[in-house]
């Protein structure tokens, strides 16, 4: 059973990497071999069907955390594009210069993603630089810095990553700490692509043209919109340190009082000349959504096979050393969903021999937060992006991979280095 799972993820993975040669949407890939790694599971196991169905139901829970996550920080931040809101952060971009705009929007990603979380950054920072760049390739290293600064950005603070708030949750790891002892690593791990990387990009900023908007958005409108999005966006990791629910909900509130205060602001204006939460859920990028949906439910399936726990195990027992086993499950990650990654170095590694704080804690926060960069399908902030930008996985691994793999042993050697 476990062998034909794993050739079913394998196929599919293939295939979503080969998108744009075989023009089928990788979302349908994904969700086929989704459906395909769960039908095998449950033909072929001996545990009972019950058992398999309940395991399903408890990842389908989990993963929809994300998936509403994904689709209430989409919509807020397609509404506020679509009131012109970003015009407001874009005004103070005035350099002329490629590579100095590179630099402001990575540290910027950097920061608003320990603050938010890399994900949303993602979206809103990809979003920012639409409006920013005229030049495709240029557009596409930006996106790919944007992916390594949002997962630095992300690893050093308890919020900002999801497995790093998993530890955060599970006692291995204090608030302070992390953040004081990772935040060097992060910095370097996105500086040191970063310099690499603005090599390739010369000359000067080539705007978009600008398309007139049909619709009529005050200046009033448009700050309005801005400030409320941003703060709901904010406002979801507050909410779940303040509450301990899930992030989702946060979001999900902010986008209803984004809802209510757009409606209101149109009450009395035609329908054609309406710009509200309705209007945004229809341009967002579902297909994103689902390509997320299908590849998460695919990792669940080898998750709950228990193929990853006997992969966590087989490492610990032919290396052994927890500081290269850390470093290899990022490495891994870049190919396998970090969440179940981490989670199985929690159940494998008990608190009493490695208690708060330790290293190995933080080493597992770093390299599991970095290492998706390696790989474009290797984080959240990487699928947004091809989503949103079609990011090829190929022209990422030519172009990005490379630079994002010298970041994160950069990172994880100096804080070895100061162990």
């Amino acid at each position: 059973m476990d062998t034909f799972i794993i050739i079913a993820f394998v196929i599919g993975y293939f295939f979503i990497t080969l998108e744009n040669n075989i023009h089928v949407n990788k979302a349908a890939i994904a969700i086929l071999t989704g459906v395909i790694c769960w039908t095998i599971y449950i033909l072929q196991t001996s545990i009972g069907s019950e058992i398999v169905i309940s395991q399903l139901v408890e990842h389908v829970g989990s993963i929809s955390q994300i998936i509403f996550f994904l689709i209430g920080a989409m919509t807020i931040v397609e509404l506020i594009d679509s009131y012109h809101g970003f015009d407001v952060i874009t005004k103070f971009l005035t350099t002329n210069k490629t590579v100095v705009l590179l630099w402001v929007i990575c540290f910027i990603t950097f920061f608003l993603s320990a603050l938010l979380d890399n994900l949303t950054t993602t979206i809103v920072m990809i979003t920012l630089i639409r409006k920013l760049l005229k030049n495709k390739k240029d557009l596409l290293l930006f996106v790919g810095m944007i992916v390594i600064s949002a997962n630095a950005g992300g690893a050093w603070t308890p919020i900002g990553d999801v497995t790093t708030t998993m530890l955060w949750i599970g006692g291995q790891i204090s608030t302070a700490n992390i953040m004081l002892k990772l935040f060097l690593p992060s910095l370097i791990s996105m500086v040191v692509p970063l310099a690499l990387i603005s090599f390739k990009i010369k000359g000067k900023l080539e705007k978009p043209d600008k398309i007139e908007s049909k619709s009529k958005v005050s200046s009033f409108e448009k700050k309005l919109v801005f400030i409320l999005g941003m703060s709901a966006l904010i406002f979801a990791p507050i909410f779940k340190t303040i509450t301990h629910l899930p992030p989702f909900l946060g979001i999900l509130a902010g986008l209803a009082v984004l809802w209510v205060v757009t409606e209101l602001l149109h009450k009395n204006k035609e329908e054609e000349n309406k710009i509200s939460v309705s209007h945004a859920l229809q341009k967002i990028d579902t297909p994103s959504i689902l390509f997320f949906l299908g590849i998460l439910v695919a990792v669940a399936s080898l998750e709950s096979t228990g193929l990853l726990t006997s992969l966590a195990a087989a490492m610990n027992d032919a290396v052994g050393n927890i500081k290269i086993i850390s470093i290899s499950l990022g490495l891994l990650s870049a190919i396998i969903d970090n969440v179940p990654l981490v989670a199985a170095a929690m159940g494998m590694y008990d608190m009493q021999t490695y208690p708060m704080d330790h290293y190995f804690w933080e080493l597992i926060a770093y390299c599991a937060g970095t290492g998706g960069s390696i790989l474009i399908i290797g984080s959240a902030a990487g699928v947004a992006a091809m989503g949103l930008v079609k990011v090829d996985f190929f022209w990422y691994l030519k172009n990005i991979s490379l630079w994002a793999l010298i970041g994160y042993f950069a990172g994880a050697f100096f804080y070895l280095f100061t162990l």
